[in-house]
This record gives structure tokens, C-alpha cells and sequence, in this order.
């Protein structure tokens, strides 16, 4: 009836339209069988099995880039409302570091090219004065590390670290409360 008419007229909003055409672009038909449109790889790839070596790695970057934000928001005074909100992370990662190092008898490895590159940008942004930039890609980190991070952290803990969650997927409160994913590992 006059539903479905209605239905199959309303106008196709950016997300169902625009968004959803360019992502399909971006699936094999393995990942989307009815719409994707990407060439499947001539071979299967290997799994990768991150190591320990590799967690540590990013922890080193996502270290340094933390830095970096906490850098410039600590400059900035367009950014003061960002400061001590418990969502710093640089302490964390420092004590996280240093307990991956000592637990496991590794060596701390240097920031790698894309940490670098990264935090580099970050104090770029803020030089010049580009504050609606860098708090783009604040919110983006910020948000990628307290809600993919936590399953990543999740997994990497139960795979690395004999289900030890680090320090970084936690958060604290101005109060001091300590804000923790409350689902078990598996």
C-alpha cells in the first residue's frame, strides 16, 4: 500500500547512499555478498599473530603520540577544557612499558617511523594554530583507543599477557574513580 510507496520514495541520506556505495567499493564479495564490489587477493593471505615484540611496538608509538596531544593541549588555550580530564595516557603507557620490559625481560624499542611521523603532525597542527584539525584528530585517537582499543587491549591481554589488562585501557575520574570494561576476558 501506501507504505511501501512512501518507503521506496524517501530520499537515500548520505549513509545509505554516498557512504554505503564507497564502502562497498571496498568489500570482496567474501566480506559483502550481495554488494561488494573489490577484487578478491589472488592468494590467501597468512594470519598474522602479533607478538609481543609488535604490542610493544605500538605501545612505544601510541606513546609517543599521547605525549604529543598532552603536549599541545597543555599549550593551547583554546584547548584548556581537555586538560586533566583522566583521559591522559601518558602515564599509563610509561607504567605499562616499563612493566611489558621487566616482566618479560624485553628491551624497550625506540618510536617507530609512523609514531613519529604522527606526533610530529599533532605539534604541527597546534604551531599553527590549527585547533578545529588537531582536536579532530584528538577526538578520533581518543575515541579509536576507549572503544576499539578496550577489545584490542582485551585480546592482547589474553594472547600476551596472561590476561593482565594494562593500565592504558583504564581511566580515572577527576574523583579518582577508576573506569574499567566490566565484561570478562575470554
Amino acid at each position: 500500500g501506501n507504505a511501501a510507496v512512501a518507503e521506496a520514495e524517501a530520499p537515500v541520506g548520505f549513509i545509505d547512499g554516498e557512504l554505503r556505495g564507497a564502502a562497498m567499493r571496498l568489500h570482496t564479495r567474501a566480506q559483502a555478498p550481495r554488494e561488494g564490489q573489490a577484487p578478491e587477493p589472488s592468494q590467501p593471505k597468512e594470519k598474522h599473530v602479533t607478538t609481543l615484540d609488535d604490542y610493544l611496538h605500538f605501545l612505544v608509538d601510541s606513546k609517543a603520540v599521547y605525549e604529543a596531544f598532552e603536549e599541545v593541549v597543555n599549550e593551547l588555550d583554546d584547548t584548556a577544557v581537555y586538560r586533566n580530564t583522566g583521559l591522559e595516557r601518558v602515564k599509563a603507557l610509561e607504567e605499562d612499558i616499563a612493566f611489558i620490559c621487566d616482566e618479560y625481560a624485553v628491551a624497550k624499542p625506540e618510536v617507530g617511523e609512523y609514531g613519529k611521523a604522527y606526533a610530529q603532525e599533532i605539534r604541527k597542527l597546534a604551531k599553527e594554530g590549527k585547533v578545529p584539525e588537531l582536536m579532530c584528530h584528538y577526538y578520533n585517537h581518543y575515541f579509536a583507543h576507549t572503544a576499539g582499543g578496550i577489545m584490542i587491549g582485551k585480546a592482547m591481554a589474553a594472547q600476551l599477557l596472561d590476561k593482565k589488562v594494562l593500565n592504558f585501557y583504564k581511566w580515572a575520574t577527576p574523583r579518582g574513580e577508576v573506569i574499567e570494561s566490566r565484561k570478562p576476558l575470554s
